[in-house]
């Protein structure tokens, strides 16, 4: 049976069939023919028919010029047609770098909305040849904002970039993206946690980066930074991070390594220290307000203390939130 397929273009190409081969064999060896030529012999034009109606085989050099020129020239047409939207991409993004805002013109542009933000990234993301790099505070992600970015991180990888992604330690109770990280890192990407307080960061190729705008009330308003000074600060920033962040396992059950919920309360500690309500400790670090409370709570009772000015005064006393912990930690 023949086949046919790219009927949508100009021109469609046709695949021979065993049986025309061997009807073509027949003809080449002066065998009459006892059934008609299928299709792809006719198309190719291996095959012609005389006037007494008798079929007649062609060499394939022959027929090559007449079945392959309409493909080339459909090639050089789609060609043409590829290197003339990219003329038209690059003059519109000279458009776009210039009508976009950049006050201190240091490659820094500004993008507002929500829908935009969402739009801008995902096209980042999709264009990223070598290596996304990504920092994620708080807790878990929504689900669904996780389902719309697996398809698309795990294309990323199978391209060939290598992915690293930093969260907080709070990630490692929530399923949805506890599930998320276990299917990415399958597919080979890089995942580690921190206690630390730090800024969602985004960079692709080590040439474009995304942070939230510190000066917006709401989080819509985002900066596109391509000064390349400033991408690799960042840059040197998230590396900073990753090597102090604890690797997130693949499997199941190992989300939880050693002295984990001893380090999320020395955060929490420290920060009710430096005078924030647990509100804001819970909004920093991606967790619950009750969270926080059970840890000061817990502290100030293996410590007796009855304030929080007291609890901070015993703290420093007992020395838990140094660099190095005491081997008596809470």
């Amino acid at each position: 049976m023949c086949t046919r397929s790219d009927t949508s273009d100009d021109s469609s190409s046709t695949e021979i069939c065993q049986d025309g081969l061997d009807l073509y064999a027949e003809l080449l060896k002066g065998r009459p023919a006892t059934r008609e030529s299928p299709e792809c012999l006719l198309s190719l034009g291996l095959v012609r028919v005389s006037p007494e109606g008798r079929p007649v085989p062609l060499p394939p050099s022959l027929a090559a010029n007449t079945v392959m020129r309409p493909l080339e020239k459909l090639i050089e047409r789609k060609q043409r047609g590829l290197a003339a939207a990219r003329d038209s991409l690059h003059r519109a993004e000279e458009v776009y770098r210039s009508g976009m805002p950049d006050e201190s013109g240091s490659g820094i542009r500004l993008i507002e909305g929500a829908d935009v933000i969402s739009a801008t990234l995902t096209s980042a993301v999709h264009a990223c040849q070598e290596e996304l790099l990504t920092a994620q505070p708080g807790g878990g992600r929504p689900e669904e904002l996780l389902s719309s970015a697996l398809s698309s991180d795990v294309a990323a990888l199978r391209r060939g970039v290598r992915q690293r992604t930093i969260y907080q330690h709070t990630v490692r109770t929530h399923g949805p993206t506890l599930s998320y990280v276990e299917q990415i890192s399958a597919a080979g990407a890089e995942v580690r946690t921190l206690d630390e307080v730090f800024d969602r960061l985004i960079v692709c190729d080590r040439r474009l980066a995304f942070v939230p705008d510190p000066a917006a009330e709401r989080r819509e308003t985002a900066l596109a930074i391509e000064h390349p000074g400033m991408v690799r600060y960042l840059v040197g920033l998230f590396e900073h991070s990753w090597e102090r962040a604890t690797p997130l396992p693949h499997s199941a059950g190992e989300h939880r390594p050693p002295l984990l919920t001893d380090e999320t309360r020395r955060a929490i500690l420290q920060l009710m220290v430096n005078g924030y309500t647990d509100d804001t400790i819970a909004g920093r670090l991606g967790m619950s307000t009750r969270t926080v409370a059970s840890h000061v709570r817990k502290a100030s009772e293996l410590l007796g203390s009855r304030s929080r000015a007291q609890l901070a005064y015993l703290l420093a006393k007992s020395g838990y939130l140094d660099d190095e912990p005491s081997a008596d930690a809470l």
